[in-house]
């Protein structure tokens, strides 16, 4: 489900892990409706089926009522290799953790992060992730 509007959130789900997925590296963010902002977290450090136990880890910390994942897209709207990776990932997310997975256009959040001075560029993208889709709740 892509979701840049929002309005297809339902007012029940009020707090998000937000993740901007790579193949090395997978950047993690707490947010909340309540304040629209989002805190980044230790980015995972793992590949392929190693990535699951640190994922499962901080559902169990954060306790999510949804997840967002970061979509890629290139700059003038186009899927690459990356978009389609980023889509797989969120629905291995939905089966496996059987939550709402809502999927947002990150173009630029990574350029944005490392703009910014971030020390943890994935986790910063994956906060910028986060708060764009916060911003668009209703």
């Amino acid at each position: 489900m892509v979701s840049d509007s929002g309005s297809d959130v339902p007012a029940t789900q009020a707090s998000f892990l937000a993740f901007d997925f790579g193949l090395k590296r997978t950047g993690v963010a707490v947010g909340n409706r309540l304040t629209r902002s989002a805190t980044p977290q230790p980015t995972i450090r793992a590949e392929g089926e190693a990535r699951w136990a640190p994922i499962a880890s901080r559902l169990a910390e954060w306790q999510p009522d949804a997840l967002v994942v970061g979509v890629p897209f290139h700059p003038d709207g186009a899927e690459h290799e990356n978009t389609v990776r980023a889509r797989k990932f969120a629905r291995q997310l939905r089966g496996r953790f059987k939550l709402p997975v809502y999927e947002v256009d990150e173009r630029y959040s990574t350029t944005e992060a490392q703009a910014a001075g971030a020390r943890d560029a994935d986790a910063a993208s994956a906060a910028i992730i986060l708060e764009q889709f916060l911003r668009s709740l209703p």
